[in-house]
């Protein structure tokens, strides 16, 4: 899924679409140099000593549920190992590239760090929640959490960038962030032998907009709710007319 924009985030181009090369921020190039570190270390230590350490470092619904919460962080650095799965590392790392920088450079570094371990852990925690009272000891892994959460604000911030989704359809950011959310939403419904956790995905998405909304702010969020009540009364008056009442 590569894309290419209408109109940059900053200055230097003129109208009309064209390619645009994602940019590499510092925080976003840490995050993905971290994960292909631990991805390094997950591969060496299947070859040299056979130690799965997803087993014990991978997210675990029904550890968690039992105290191992660490888990909740440590699973979004973890993937799967080249002989189950390569594409698994390099779509994520290839999402956050695409979008990351430009959310970093839009937010700073520490909004973006914090944006991105909010919405990991935050799938975790859904994950957790899904599976540890069903008894569920597979281990979840990979950043997708937080990268759907990305996704999710990229589409809320971005929203009319234009995306070559699955390199064939030009489509509108915004666009591509609901058809991956319905995605992740229908597939959460059905479970199967899919070894991808849509909760995680769907997770990540609703985690991030409750962020972005800031609705853990209850004061916040009441204030909103009240704004855009009286906002729909409001009404503007042309110049010179006498009814008081109306504002």
């Amino acid at each position: 899924m590569s894309y290419y924009r209408n109109t940059p985030s900053r200055g230097g181009w003129g109208g009309g679409v064209g390619l645009a090369i994602p940019p590499v921020t510092p925080v976003n190039k840490a995050l993905m140099i971290a994960c292909g570190i631990v991805w390094g270390v997950q591969i060496l230590a299947d070859l040299i000593f056979h130690v799965d350490i997803a087993r014990f470092l991978g997210l675990v619904p029904v550890a968690v549920v039992r105290g191992a919460v660490w888990q909740l962080a440590t699973y979004e650095f973890l993937h799967a190992l080249p002989r189950v799965s390569i594409s698994h590392i390099l779509f994520n790392l290839l999402t956050m590239w695409m979008i990351g920088g430009d959310l970093e450079r839009h937010w700073g570094g520490r909004k973006y760090l914090t944006y991105w371990l909010v919405c990991g852990i935050g799938a975790g925690v859904c994950v957790a929640l899904a599976g540890g009272f069903r008894d569920v000891r597979i281990p979840t892994i990979g950043a997708s959490g937080a990268i759907y959460g990305l996704l999710l604000a990229y589409g809320t911030i971005f929203g009319e960038r234009v995306f070559l989704f699955m390199m064939l359809f030009p489509l509108k950011a915004r666009t591509v962030a609901w058809i991956l959310f319905g995605i992740a939403f229908i597939s959460s419904l059905s479970p199967g032998t899919d070894p991808v956790s849509h909760v995680a995905h769907l997770g990540g998405m609703v985690v991030g907009w409750l962020y972005l909304k800031r609705a853990w702010r209850v004061s916040d969020l009441w204030r909103e709710i009240v704004w855009r009540i009286r906002r729909r009364r409001f009404k503007v008056m042309p110049p010179g007319d006498q009814d008081r009442w109306i504002h």
